[in-house]
């Protein structure tokens, strides 16, 4: 595997991330770059609180996943109950970097906030800035007399949990799905750091997926065993204990360590249902809110149970959900515009209603956990920073993770006791306003006759299901579901899509399960299929990075116009180099 350059940029940033951790009464009386003084553990606590990722990976994996359509193509209305008669609009792009995302193309056009380049930057950023505080406790930890107490121990453990997260998501993004040891050693992986970037000549192995994922679990089980909520005055803000458990959890679901999730899962859940049910979101306490910042304060407030970990980012997302690029029509049915065997009566899910889903005036949706916090630098002028609150780890998924790794083990009445707390969950109203929906037939408890049934196969409006999941062995050939695990499944992914709406998981989901998905674009419909093993899955990573000599994440780039035609991904790098002057 060659050398490569890491993405010069980064280190820009992190000077910048190195020196907002920087205070003082006068600058006369200290060293002109505080960075070599992290010299204490208290310091080192002030830098995680800065490292932490704040590039938001949500917009750029739903347009890489099947939760958005193009508006503009031709489409039917949202309702079933409505003429179906196909309709499009004539809605402009929030950017081109878009139009690219969704045609499954390298994003050329921009690097802001919201783009791939930004999760690159941004996720190094936080990754060098860990890397700083890391050696800066080795280097405490040699001093003569020092033992470690449990503040120094939880600083440690914050520093390579957010380390393993931050490349986690990284290879998630930039790489194929991991698909087991042996096959994923042929997959190109992501720059693993573990010390700080020191000069922009620095140079750096993508290695492979396996590697990458062996890095992720060493840091993570090292983590583990230290982490500990001591320096932490807002746990939810932090990789505290809950998250530190959510997290591995999630780890081994991808790499299909089945007992491993449920004994993670469990560690924060319990096994008790009817306490785990009062742990979960209350829909009741939205129902008598108006405004969509409302709505955003109660879904990412962090005094509520069913938030694990927030985590604060940088991101228009929602900005962009109104443009062309959007859910609505088949995308907002498959989701939640439906009938189910929970919502019966007219199809719109109550639970959506009352999330205050939004629109543009074109038939666009999105969910309110999405809503912006908005930082004024200047009210006068009207200017400031849009942040969104990411819900990073919750109690709902977390439960939905537990169920699958309880179906694949083949505790399938522990897998329905959790599918069927999670579907209570999103019918914990108000008792009045849960009378009214009963008494109205329009909501109805799951059952594992339901399962069963509903969820036993692909049918019309039956959105989510699949008559097999064998495309699964693609991925592995250890990897099977049996068909008494199919309904099961089924209700799985169709809780997920729903629970995960907007936040990018769906995009891991289809990679990690090999789902087959097709983009339609413009009025011409034109067709973008990705089949298990298109090399589009892996997001491309910046030019610039290819052009300082980084691997691409695309050996192997499809022309976006035919599933035959194959171009070198070396055309795209003399294409930039030509562009470049170079």
């Amino acid at each position: 595997m060659k050398k490569i350059a890491l993405y010069n940029k980064v280190l820009t940033m992190v000077m910048a991330v190195m020196a907002m951790t920087a205070c003082s009464d006068s600058f006369l009386d200290k060293e002109p770059d505080e960075r070599t003084t992290i010299d204490e553990v208290d310091k080192v606590i002030q830098l995680f609180i800065a490292s932490y990722p704040d590039a938001n990976y949500g917009w750029v994996c739903e347009l890489s996943s099947d939760n958005v359509m193009d508006l503009n193509s031709v489409h039917l209305p949202a309702s079933p109950n409505a003429e179906q008669k196909g309709t499009h609009y004539n809605l402009t792009s929030s950017g081109r970097q878009d139009d690219e995302m969704f045609r499954f193309e390298p994003v050329k056009s921009s690097t802001s906030s919201d783009t791939p380049a930004s999760l690159w930057t941004g996720f190094y950023a936080a990754i060098n800035s860990v890397n700083e505080g890391l050696l800066a406790l080795d280097n405490i930890a040699r001093q003569p007399g020092f033992v470690a107490d449990r503040k120094y121990n939880a600083a440690l453990a914050e520093g390579l949990l957010i380390r393993a997260y931050a490349h986690f998501i990284l290879v998630n993004c930039f790489s194929q799905a991991y698909k087991n040891d042996e096959l994923s050693s042929q997959d190109v992986g992501v720059p693993y750091l573990t010390k700080p970037i020191t000069t922009v000549d620095d140079n750096y192995d993508r290695s492979n997926v396996t590697e990458t994922y062996k890095k992720i679990r060493a840091d993570l089980e090292e983590g583990l065993k230290y982490v500990n909520n001591i320096n932490y005055k807002m746990p939810k803000w932090h990789f505290n204990e809950d998250a530190a458990h959510a997290f591995a959890a999630r780890f081994y679901l991808f790499t299909r360590e089945w007992d491993k999730v449920i004994e993670h899962a469990t560690f924060v859940l319990g096994d008790n249902y009817e306490t785990l049910l009062n742990r979960m979101f209350d829909y009741g306490t939205l129902e008598d809110l108006y405004y969509l910042s409302d709505y955003a304060n109660a879904w990412q407030s962090p005094y509520i149970y069913s938030n694990i970990m927030l985590m604060d980012t940088y991101s228009t997302i929602l900005r962009k959900a109104r443009y062309r690029y959007s859910q609505g029509s088949l995308t907002a049915r498959a989701i939640y515009y439906h009938n189910s065997p929970m919502w019966a009566g007219y199809v719109v899910n109550p639970t959506v209603l009352v999330m205050g889903l939004g629109g543009n005036g074109y038939g666009a949706y999105y969910p309110a956990w999405i809503s912006e916090q908005f930082e004024y630098s200047d009210k006068v002028a009207g200017i400031g920073y849009a942040h969104t609150i990411r819900r990073e780890f919750t109690y709902a998924e977390l439960l939905l993770e537990r169920a699958e790794a309880r179906i694949m083990v083949g505790d399938l009445e522990g897998a329905a006791a959790d599918l069927i707390t999670y579907s209570e969950s999103i019918q914990k109203f108000s008792p009045s306003t849960k009378e009214t929906y009963e008494r109205n037939a329009r909501m109805t408890p799951l059952t594992v006759d339901m399962i069963n049934s509903w969820f036993a196969m692909n049918r019309s409006n039956n959105y989510n299901c699949f008559d097999d999941w064998n495309f699964v062995t693609n991925m592995s050939p250890d990897y099977v579901i049996s068909a008494d695990k199919v309904p099961y499944m089924n209700a799985l992914n169709y809780f997920r899509r729903f629970e995960t709406n907007f936040t990018g998981m769906r995009f891991f989901d289809l990679k990690r399960w090999g789902i087959e998905y097709t983009h339609e674009y413009g009025l011409d419909n034109v067709k973008y299929t990705l089949t298990w093993n298109d090399p589009r899955r892996a997001l491309e990573v910046p030019e610039d990075a290819i052009a300082s000599g980084l691997e691409p994440s695309r050996p192997l780039t499809v022309d976006s116009t035919s599933t035959e035609k194959v171009i070198p991904a070396s055309h795209f790098i003399e294409e930039n180099n030509q562009e470049k002057g170079k």
